[in-house]
């Protein structure tokens, strides 16, 4: 009897200093939740850069806001469940592809942006085809014409992606197309829609080199304006261009550019949105 008695003493001692010993090693439930409280996805940020002409600067947009900028951001915050989406802004009114290049050259903002940047979007072109067109101010213009300075265009833009890719070698690089702006307002030009096809078949053919940057079409959402009724066609008033120039896009344009971005961006989100 006596030894049964000890038996337990034994046994009871064990099982008490079994337990103390595996709650000093395992903490307590409540303790190993908070050990493992993973952020939310929806905590994460996402900076991007947009670089170019006066399409990035948003020249027509009333708001002077930013054009596209500031819609894409608000976009992608919401189709991408993040909370803060930010983007610097270098866009320049005016600039060609060669004039973007020595931008990026001269300026450590630039250059320290698109270090860090998760995409970069790129509008350029329209400047290179319009310095062209303004030569031969209009009298002149056929397909012929075109051909010499696209492959300076074509040279141009390969160079401008080499040094974005000299700053930041993995962030992928969206550039918008051009549009044709007269289709409407000068429809007796009738080879427009060609050169701005060949400027943008252009643009294709240049981005092939490189990785992980894409083409981001536009000229047939916006050169013949938006359920375009035979008034405006006849009065040459595109509904998505700016009226104080015509050219430009307005709000609504700037809404059209934003969409094609985030399109785009949203079918190449294992590039840019960390899972």
């Amino acid at each position: 009897m006596k030894k049964n008695a000890v038996s337990l003493t034994v046994f009871f001692i064990s099982l008490a200093l079994s337990i103390f010993i595996f709650l000093k090693v395992f903490p307590a439930e409540k303790d190993l939740m908070v050990t493992l409280d993973i952020p939310d996805k929806q905590t994460d940020s996402l900076f991007f850069v947009a670089i170019g002409d006066s399409l990035t600067e948003g020249v027509g947009d009333s708001t002077e806001s930013g054009g596209f900028v500031p819609l894409l951001e608000d976009m992608l915050a919401e189709e991408a469940k993040l909370n803060v989406v930010e983007s610097a802004n270098h866009g320049k009114s005016g600039d060609r592809s060669d004039q973007v290049f020595s931008r990026i050259k001269k300026s450590k903002d630039i250059q320290e942006d698109l270090a860090k940047a998760d995409f970069i979007t790129l509008t350029v072109g329209g400047n290179d085809l319009m310095k062209i067109i303004k030569s031969d101010l209009f009298s002149d213009i056929n397909f012929e014409t075109f051909k010499k300075p696209k492959e300076n265009y074509q040279k141009n833009l390969e160079k401008l992606l080499a040094l974005i890719r000299e700053y930041n070698k993995t962030a992928p690089i969206y550039q918008l197309g051009v549009y044709n702006p007269f289709y409407l307002s000068f429809n007796q030009i009738t080879e427009m829609q060609e050169i701005v096809d060949l400027w943008n078949l252009t643009a294709e053919e240049s981005i092939k080199s490189f990785d992980d940057v894409f083409f981001v079409p536009i000229n047939d959402n916006i050169y013949s304006g938006m359920n375009t009724t035979n008034e405006n066609s006849e009065n040459g008033v595109n509904n998505l261009l700016s009226d104080a120039d015509n050219f430009h896009p307005n709000n609504l344009g700037y809404q059209i550019i934003a969409n094609e971005f985030k399109s785009k961006l949203m079918t190449t989100t294992k590039l840019w949105l960390e899972e």
